[in-house]
């Protein structure tokens, strides 16, 4: 595992599972179609996931009663957000930086079922808390 890189294997492995979704079913259909068929894939594949995990957010030190739900966990440490849009925007990738930030997790995965022709993904990496980078995304490769 490369510092710049964290949870390399695990993302990759994730990746890996959207991919086959998104060759099997392309895009067109709504969210809870790909969140179905990525947690089937995930359990083909093996690979550790939770759905609609509830997380806890605090306010100067107090428990709100308002959560955020994150549409899945793999391996509890990599958070996974998924939409079926035509085009990721900056309001999407808020919402999973802060599921990052809530639930303490190191790595995101942005992951879009509706763009065409290719899936898009976008990975971003919390190295420090409150200090979030984009790591890799659909338009680069990953190492």
């Amino acid at each position: 595992m490369s510092e710049d890189f964290p949870l390399e294997e695990e993302t990759y492995r994730i990746l890996g599972a959207c991919f086959e979704v998104y060759n099997e079913m392309g895009c067109g259909f709504l969210e809870p179609v790909y969140q179905e068929c990525l947690e089937m894939e995930l359990r083909l594949q093996e690979i550790p996931a939770e759905s609609q995990v509830i997380l806890e957010l605090e306010y100067k030190g107090k428990i709100l009663v308002k959560r955020y739900q994150a549409d899945l966990i793999c391996f509890d440490t990599v958070v996974i957000e998924i939409k079926a849009v035509s085009r990721l925007a900056t309001e999407h990738e808020a919402q999973l930086l802060n599921y990052m930030n809530a639930g303490g997790f190191e790595v995101g995965l942005l992951i879009n079922f509706g763009h065409y022709p290719k899936l898009e993904y976008t990975r971003f990496v919390n190295q420090n808390k409150n200090y979030l980078r984009q790591s890799a995304s659909s338009a680069g490769k990953l190492r």
